[in-house]
């Protein structure tokens, strides 16, 4: 058996290294359609067995050339990293080890890597001291997580227990979010019960910025509420005002909820830290690892600055379960709504140790300069129209009208330079370009500028 995943893992091993080989050369995008996948992969189910390294080699060939090359330093679609040497290294041994990171019965590695790796965050983001926190597949479930914690709180505050009475009957609670708030905060709250429709939805300005005068109105009056507040608006990288949101929620005994799904790692930069002046006075954070810290999906992290109702809102006992012990080690069940999971733990850890703090600023930064020189070539392509500044990684734009602003963006896309997608800005269609990958460089932006400087003028 053991020979068996020696020839398999070290098969493997070859294959992935040849992809990550050839991303400079590449596609970026796909090159087979959907028809052509499902012939590929597609078929009834075997009836025998099969060798496990003809078992790879095959689903290579079907699949490779239905891959998106996201680890290219020319992917930059939604807000996506690479993969750290590190960090993937370190997810490979955590598929091998196999640790059901639940239950530090099931992996004391696993729990105490997770619980180092939070406590360096913890850290690194600067956030009050005892925070806790819960590793989680992404942001859409820390919002949950976070969500969940608020709900617990501001509820217990008013004489209910949620958790054990529901929702129905319980007392009147808010929940307050910003006009160009991100999906996953909608998503989140309808799972725990908050239908879209009872949302207060506070205005926001041309960059996404929630209008704090009338959130200040908002909550003058009413029942106790949880505030989401925003860094880093997914089309512009613009900033909520986190320092003036938390002198109004502060008073109003709201809870303030901060969605920093990439935007928060900017807690890391000295250079950028102030865009987020005042997050640290939040209740509750949400980001990802899968984006800056380019650590392999899936993997979110949820933060509380209040652990009793954390752990109030999401732990679980069971009288077979095996939790707590000598030491009080770390149960990640008690964090999460996960229950069986894989120890995200692991890979982070990883990430964070290669890079270490000052890594992890540099790269931020560094994926922020990108931004900023993309922008500048941009303006000198004619016809193009940047839109509005570069915060920090994110750069929107569009070409003359909807239909050129499709076809610009089809043209680079099919040209295989690069991958970014299209999004709506005032109404209008836009192109979004992230920097968000560890090996994006000078030269994959200068090609990717070429790219559209050459649709552009076929387009015209």
């Amino acid at each position: 058996m053991g020979d068996e995943f020696s020839e398999v893992l070290a098969r493997t091993a070859h294959i992935a290294a040849g992809w990550l080989g050839s991303l400079d050369q590449r596609p970026v995008g796909e090159t087979a359609s959907l028809a052509e996948l499902r012939g590929r992969l597609g078929g009834p189910l075997p009836d025998g067995s099969a060798d496990p390294v003809a078992v790879v080699e095959e689903l290579v060939r079907a699949a490779e050339p239905g891959m998106v090359a996201i680890p290219s330093g020319r992917y930059f679609g939604f807000v996506i990293g690479g993969g750290l040497p590190a960090a993937v290294a370190a997810d490979w041994l955590t598929t091998v080890w196999d640790q059901n990171a639940g239950l530090y019965a099931c992996g004391p590695a696993a729990s105490v890597a997770e619980e180092v790796a939070g406590e360096w965050l913890r850290d690194l983001f600067g956030l009050p001291a005892g925070s806790s926190y819960a590793f989680v597949p992404g942001c859409q479930a820390a919002h949950l997580t976070c969500l969940a914690a608020a709900r617990h709180h501001v509820l217990r505050r008013a004489g209910w227990n949620v958790e054990e009475q529901g929702l129905a009957g319980a007392p009147p609670m808010r929940i307050v979010v910003g006009a160009r708030r991100h999906a996953t905060i909608d998503r989140a709250l309808r799972l725990l019960g908050f239908g879209t429709a009872t949302l207060t939805v506070v205005p926001a300005d041309d960059q996404g910025r929630m209008d704090v005068a009338a959130l200040r109105d908002v909550l003058r009056d009413g029942p106790p509420a949880v505030v989401c507040a925003q860094a880093g608006e997914v089309n512009t990288g613009a900033f909520d005002d986190l320092a003036a949101i938390a002198d109004v929620t502060g008073p109003a005994g709201a809870w303030l909820h901060v969605d920093g799904a990439f935007g928060l790692w900017v807690l890391a930069s000295p250079k950028l830290r102030h865009l987020a002046d005042g997050a640290e006075r939040a209740d509750s954070w949400a980001f990802d690892a899968h984006k800056w810290l380019n650590v392999p999906y899936d993997s979110g992290i949820a933060f509380c600055a209040h652990p009793e109702p954390h752990r109030a809102a999401v732990s679980v006992t069971a009288d077979y379960l095996v939790q707590g012990g000598a030491g009080d080690p770390r149960d990640a069940i008690d964090w999460t709504p996960g229950f069986s999971r894989r120890a995200r733990g692991f890979p982070v850890w990883a990430a964070l140790r290669q890079l270490g703090r000052q890594g992890v600023a540099e790269l931020v930064e560094r994926c922020c300069a990108h931004a900023r020189t993309f922008a500048d070539g941009l303006a000198r392509v004619p016809g193009c129209e940047v839109l509005g500044p570069v915060v920090i990684n994110q750069v929107l734009f569009r070409f003359g009208d909807d239909a050129t602003t499709d076809r610009v963006l089809r043209h680079v896309v099919d040209s295989g330079e690069a991958w970014l997608s299209g999004t709506i800005a005032g109404g209008r269609r836009a192109i979004r370009l992230s920097v968000c990958n560890w090996r994006t460089s000078d030269d994959d932006i200068q090609r990717t500028l070429a790219a559209f400087a050459a649709a552009a003028g076929s387009h015209r």
